[in-house]
Parts: C-alpha cells; structure tokens; sequence
C-alpha cells in the first residue's frame, strides 16, 4: 500500500511548533519523493543542523511502525541514523533523525557500492534481537509464502533483520553504506537479509550465481542450509510475484519479480 505524501506547509500550526520547540527555528524544509511508507518525509534546515522527519497520522493503520521503528534505533545505530526525538500529537506521530547527507547505493555489477553494503549486512547480522522489544518474526510475515510450517521454521532466528533492500534505503556517507527506514525490523536467522538483498543484485543485472556470490561474502550466509536457501528462493518468488500482479504497471515491481523468478529457478536447478 503506497502511503499518500503530506507537505510540511500542510501540517497545522500546533504541529509545526511543536517540532520547532525541538529542533529551534526552522529556516528551510524540502519534502522527498522517495520512501512509500511515510505520510511526512521532509528535512528540516534549522541553521545548526539538518534533521530529517518521518511521520504518520494516528489514524493511520501502520501507525504503530512508528513506534516499532523508534524503539529498534538504539540497537541499529549508527547502522542507521539516530533518532533525535520523537513527538505524538492530537494527530501525527513524528520521528526526528539525524540527517544523512548520502546518495542512494548502485547494485549494478561492477558498482563499488556492492562490497560497502556487504559489509553493512555483515554488521547488521551481528546484532541480536532485544528480548523486551516486540518484533515481527520472519516465520509469521512469510508464512503465506511457504508450504508447511516446517519450511518457514528454517527461517527462525534471533538476528535483527531489515528486509528491505531497495537502494532508496541504502544511502552511501563518506564511502560507508548506512540503513534507513527500519519501520519493519524483524527476528529472524542471520542470513536472511543477505537473501533479500541478491533479488535486488539480480534485479540490478546480476546473474543469480554473482549474487549468490555477493550474498556469501557475508559469514551469515554459511549459517543457512541448502534447503532454508531453496525455501526463501520460493517465498521471495511468491511474495515479489503477488506485488507485481497488484501492479502490473509498476516496472520496479515486475523487475523484482523477474529476478525473484531467476533466483528461484536457479535454485531449483
């Protein structure tokens, strides 16, 4: 479900000073297009720093990933931008970060971003899943992708996951790949991000033998057997395949499904 983007100018006055009342003067705000999940997406200029704010209206349906998002930051940071503040309202709930000033990471063969997000994912599957912090688990979110339970329990684990490899969330700061949007962290087992991420190298122009590759630079991906690789290759396939027919038009969508596709095959094979 892509979210509908609200400007900063359309926030009511009360709303508006209250992030002011944390941040100080606001001298300049430019809105993104990128991300799909926000209502708000801005950064704010306020003279002694750029802070970027993401936001949701408490009526919202995904509103509780605010909260979800905001409660993970200590333990993926610096991974990800800290999180300077959060504020709810009558009406948002808004989260203010440090501002990344970074370009999205290039997955095509050859890019010398590929081997910086390697080691993004090799950091990121170090980090264990906080016990008092609820977490979505990666057997409960694919489990209609799978056959039997028995599939999606090669999946378990205790590693904090991000799932989301898109290259919009991979931004490149001073030759370091660093992780935003964690309004989906999962448990899950430590290899599955580098599994996530090989769709989106296939889907750059990857074989699925060089993504593999990539995905095996990470010690993690020697944690999964065979099988839980053939299983995840047929539940990417499913979940990628099923977003792409709600949006045939979408070229994004499709690619993803293709490589998906390829990635399953050659499993398969």
């Amino acid at each position: 479900m892509v979210t509908m983007r609200t400007l900063w100018e359309d926030l009511s006055p009360a709303t508006r000073d209250a992030v002011a009342a944390r941040t100080g003067p606001i001298y300049a705000t430019t809105s993104t297009d990128k991300g799909m999940n926000s209502e708000l997406a801005v950064t704010l200029d306020t003279g002694a720093r750029r802070i970027f704010v993401k936001g949701l209206r408490l009526d919202h349906p995904r509103v509780w990933t605010q909260q979800r998002e905001a409660t993970i930051n200590p333990y993926v940071a610096p991974l990800a931008p800290r999180l300077l503040w959060s504020i709810k309202d009558d009406e948002w709930h808004l989260l203010g970060f440090e501002h990344l000033d970074g370009r999205p990471a290039d997955y095509a063969p050859g890019s010398d971003d590929v081997p910086l997000v390697a080691e993004a994912i090799i950091t990121l599957a170090g980090v264990r899943a906080p016990a008092d912090v609820e977490l979505k688990q990666i057997e409960q979110r694919f489990a209609d992708y799978v056959d039997h339970a028995d599939d999606a329990a090669l999946l378990r684990g205790d590693t904090v996951l991000h799932t989301d490899w898109t290259p919009d969330n991979v931004l490149i700061v001073d030759n370091v790949a660093r992780v935003v949007d964690w309004a989906w962290p999962t448990r899950g087992a430590a290899w599955i991000d580098a599994a996530c991420w090989a769709v989106w190298l296939i889907s750059a122009g990857h074989s699925p033998e060089a993504a593999e590759q990539w995905a095996g630079k990470t010690p993690a991906w020697s944690t999964a057997t065979a099988r839980a690789l053939d299983v995840f290759a047929t539940a990417q396939q499913r979940l990628w395949a099923s977003i792409a027919d709600e949006a045939p038009d979408v070229a994004w969508k499709r690619s993803l499904a293709d490589a998906a596709q390829q990635w399953r095959t050659y499993r398969q094979a």
